[in-house]
């Protein structure tokens, strides 16, 4: 059951080793566009991650057991410290202090690439996204609230069946 909802899940969401391209593309598909990308990986400020869905980024980023040059380096030895290679088991928090709450302290992290998957640090890759993380980290909220509002009502009507029954 658990790997049938993990499939569900990455056929309508990118995964979290998607670069900037990649993310952009997966949007654009489904009627979403770079703004609403960068709202919505927001979302990232509640809740943990499994060590396996990122890590990749700590030993073996391109193959040869390196790391992530973007990933900021103490957050790097902190993550290792929780996280071995082969560890599928561990829950990281993806905001680390605040995982429990809905706040932008998200953007704060990822603007000093501190961001826990590949498609964290992606958002710096882009001029677009890259503006609205510093914007976000810099005015701590500003528009976040009601720029996440009005992404998270496109995103639910993705897929919406209209007509009779």
């Amino acid at each position: 059951m658990l790997c049938i909802q993990a499939e569900r899940t990455f056929t309508n969401l990118p995964p979290p080793f998607f670069d900037i391209s990649q993310l952009k593309s997966s949007f654009a598909s489904k009627g979403l566009n770079v703004k609403d990308l960068v709202v919505l990986s927001g979302g990232h400020t509640i809740g943990t991650s499994h060590c396996s869905s990122f890590s990749g980024r700590l030993y073996n980023f391109t193959g040869k057991g390196d790391m992530d040059p973007s990933l900021d380096s103490e957050y790097a030895v902190n993550l290792k410290k929780k996280c071995k290679p082969s560890d599928v088991n561990t829950l990281v928090e993806m905001d680390p202090g605040s995982f429990k709450t809905f706040d932008e302290e998200y953007y704060t992290l990822v603007a000093k690439r501190r961001g826990l998957f590949n498609s964290d640090a992606a958002l710096l890759d882009d001029k677009e996204t890259r503006d609205y993380v510093k914007l976000q980290a810099t005015t701590q909220g500003y528009t976040f609230f009601k720029d996440f509002g009005v992404s998270m009502v496109k995103m639910g009507n993705i897929g919406v069946l209209r007509g009779g029954w």
